[in-house]
């Protein structure tokens, strides 16, 4: 395959403020250059978000840190058994003085939503995240409520607790665009916490990772159009199809990529060709994404969903593509 590729540093210049917020995510959330770049992918793509991890490897972090970054108001929600579809959603409470019903919005309401133990919390309650991810909006009482035309949802679940836990329903998880696994952070970025804590307890003056003036709602929402406009030639769009049918053609895979799942994959894709700084996806944009959008909706038959995915990827031909 012939393709020219970019260093995500080629957007540093292009795209000074979206480099700034990748520059302070990664000084949140040390030794995870990639994981953050896809998660900026996430956002450039209008997109959501389900963190697969272990607790303590810096989940609510990112969380607040992307929120800091943007400037935007972050809500969060302990997801537990007893939690009901208004405690996200919001209610209306009859007013006995103006004899009519005053709606308080949920947290759904802000620009970055943190779903903690997503698992933990019944389907009836999971389900009223489906139309705010979907539509970016939500209907109470019969009446439509807008949503942040930015609202980024960030779900965590833990993959080892399974105990008292509902497993996210296929029509749950194809509203993410993709899973991340954050990780344990390597040895060097483990000293350099160490040595944060330390020096925040030592001093109050403010912090290096300070977001500044990293990014506004309104250039994410900029960027975001930008991202919508990459262009996307034919052979590669007839390349990812090709991708796409033969996850459903797999005799391991009991559940492919929806269409739906397919808009994921392209706008990921293009977000990912332009945080290299380019104009146009390539194959290579495609294929770098495809495990974060495939993990998240892949249903195998036993086997791993990383061993499918390879497969899978190797089982296509890509086009020639300069």
């Amino acid at each position: 395959m012939n393709v020219t590729t970019n260093s995500p540093a080629a957007s540093t210049t292009r795209y000074p403020r979206l480099h700034r917020l990748q520059q302070h995510l990664r000084q949140v959330l040390l030794g995870k250059d990639e994981q953050i770049d896809l998660v900026v992918a996430c956002l450039l793509a209008r997109g959501h978000l389900l963190l697969d991890d272990l607790p303590g490897t810096g989940k609510t972090t990112l969380a607040k840190a992307i929120a800091d970054g943007l400037h935007g108001r972050l809500a969060r929600v302990q997801c537990t058994p007893d939690l009901m579809p208004a405690d996200i959603t919001g209610f209306s409470i009859f007013n006995q003085k103006t004899r009519e019903f005053d709606f308080h919005p949920g947290p759904v309401f802000a620009d970055v939503l943190l779903a903690d133990e997503l698992n933990r919390t019944t389907p009836r309650t999971q389900s009223a995240l489906l139309e705010a991810m979907a539509e970016r909006q939500v209907t109470i009482d019969g009446h439509a409520h807008t949503l942040s035309s930015t609202f980024f949802v960030i779900a965590t679940q833990n993959p080892i607790d399974s105990l008292g836990a509902y497993p996210l329903p296929e029509a749950q998880l194809d509203r993410f665009s993709i899973k991340l696994q954050l990780g344990y952070p390597d040895r060097e970025a483990q000293r350099q916490i160490l040595m944060r804590q330390v020096k925040t307890e030592q001093t109050t003056t403010e912090d290096a990772s300070s977001p500044g003036d990293a990014m506004s709602l309104q250039e994410l929402r900029e960027l975001q159009e930008q991202a919508q406009r990459i262009e996307v030639h034919s052979r590669v769009s007839d390349y990812l199809i090709d991708l796409v049918e033969a996850t459903r053609e797999d005799a391991s895979v009991e559940l492919g990529v929806s269409p739906r799942g397919m808009l994921h994959w392209q706008a990921i894709a293009q977000a990912w060709a332009m945080l290299q700084g380019r104009d146009f996806v390539t194959p290579t944009d495609v294929v770098h994404v495809a495990r974060p959008v495939l993990s998240v909706r892949l249903l195998t038959s036993g086997e791993n969903v990383d061993d499918a995915i390879e497969r899978i990827l190797q089982s296509v031909v890509a086009p020639e593509y300069k």
